[in-house]
């Protein structure tokens, strides 16, 4: 492909003679879109502070035991891949922007059913629409984001996704720590229902706009965004829609970098990642502390840190070798939070607890607990790593222009 066929197929209007936007709206908007990532994080973290305190609960509300603890959740993922397959059929037949305000719904809906939950039933079926929600607002809102921002801030507001996934997951651990499930319920409606109000006033994406022929329509929505609208260039109708055919997947230039991508994401979700987001509280309570939810804020910083830290320094650094170094940490640090069950198990330290009073306090509360530490410290190498290279994995592949149709968008 020649440089020139390159320009045309850019996915964003130019300005004639490099002239730069001046219009600062399109943050309004991006940050109305990444609402959507936000909900998304905290769902994803809401099952870790919900699940101890739903064993704590008095009835006659809902009780989990371990099975039902694993389902509550696991089933978000059912609800996400579900949600993939429904973001890309709206995409392009209702738009980006109703595809937006449609995803608030199952957001807004799936926690109100937990908040009245009264059975395990509705607890389920919360789960399953926040799920839903979190397939669609994945797909959708970098797609937006994207298509709405001029060059000058494309980076940096598409580097706002994920920063707002892993920030939603922090949300919820910090929530977490001072209120019980329904109130975190509660909580969780704000952030898509802002969403579903912000949106309604924000313009749908030029791109969109043009590939359905209304060109009066995309400049307005330009003089919205941008702040300027006259003279920009409309690129050919043609380079508009780059349908994926299967036969394409015959060139080795195609399906290389299409195995390498879909081989990546794939090992990267089953490294357990997302296990540990849905359960951390879990895992710290079992590993014996006595302060779990200090100690799931502590990995959501530490996750939020490193996102934003891959973000500054892969150009300089290069993703493969982020990657590379990412996947050692990772390999370390379960080691070694396994050895710390290993070592744990089955002595007389089983029963005691361990108080984590301060960030940089960790003192075992029994002396026969002598590697206590080894448990938030590999934990937090884990979430470390697992950032970095999700945040490198990502950004290989936009810049390969891949779109992966399995990838139902939980990527912590």
């Amino acid at each position: 492909m020649t440089p020139e066929d390159q320009e045309e197929t850019q996915p964003l209007l130019r300005p004639p003679g490099g002239s730069a936007p001046r219009g600062r709206r399109v943050f309004l908007a991006a940050f109305a879109a990444a609402l959507g990532p936000l909900s998304f994080g905290f769902a994803l973290g809401y099952s870790s502070p919900a699940i101890p305190s739903l064993r704590r609960a008095a009835p006659p509300a809902p009780h989990l035991d371990e099975d039902a603890a694993s389902w509550f959740g696991a089933i978000v993922t059912l609800g996400a891949a579900a949600g993939g397959v429904l973001g890309g059929w709206l995409l392009d037949r209702a738009g980006r922007k109703l595809s937006l305000v449609l995803c608030a719904l199952p957001f807004v809906a799936g926690f109100a059913v937990i908040t009245a939950a009264q059975n395990l039933w509705m607890l389920l079926g919360g789960r399953l629409l926040t799920g839903l929600a979190c397939g669609i607002a994945s797909l959708v809102a970098p797609v937006y984001i994207s298509e709405i921002a001029y060059p000058e801030v494309r980076g940096l507001l598409g580097s706002c996704v994920q920063l707002m996934v892993v920030t939603g997951i922090l949300l919820a651990y910090l929530a977490g720590w001072v209120l019980e499930w329904r109130w975190l319920a509660v909580l969780g409606c704000v952030p898509p229902s802002f969403m579903l109000l912000l949106m309604c006033f924000m313009p749908e994406t030029p791109r969109f706009l043009l590939s359905q022929h209304k060109r009066q329509e995309a400049m307005a929505a330009m003089q919205f965004l941008w702040g300027y609208a006259q003279g920009w260039e409309e690129p050919p109708l043609g380079a508009q829609h780059q349908d994926f055919h299967m036969a394409q997947l015959r060139r080795p230039g195609v399906y290389k970098p299409f195995i390498i991508g879909i081989s990546l994401m794939a090992f990267q979700q089953l490294s357990g990642v997302n296990a540990v987001m849905f359960y951390a509280e879990t895992i710290f309570e079992e590993a014996k502390f006595k302060d779990s939810s200090l100690a799931s804020v502590v990995v959501g910083v530490i996750q939020v840190l490193f996102t934003a830290t891959a973000a500054l320094i892969m150009d300089r650094a290069g993703r493969r070798l982020l990657l590379t170094l990412s996947g050692v940490v990772m390999v370390f640090s379960t080691s070694a939070f396994g050895a710390y069950f290993k070592l744990t198990e089955g002595g007389p330290s089983n029963s005691s607890h361990v108080d984590l009073p301060a960030l940089v306090s960790m003192e075992p509360a029994d002396t026969n607990v002598g590697l206590a530490w080894l448990a938030v410290g590999s934990m937090c190498l884990f979430i470390a790593g697992g950032a970095q290279a999700l945040r490198c994995l990502l950004a290989g592949l936009c810049l390969l222009h891949l779109r992966c149709p399995f990838h139902s968008g939980l990527c912590p």
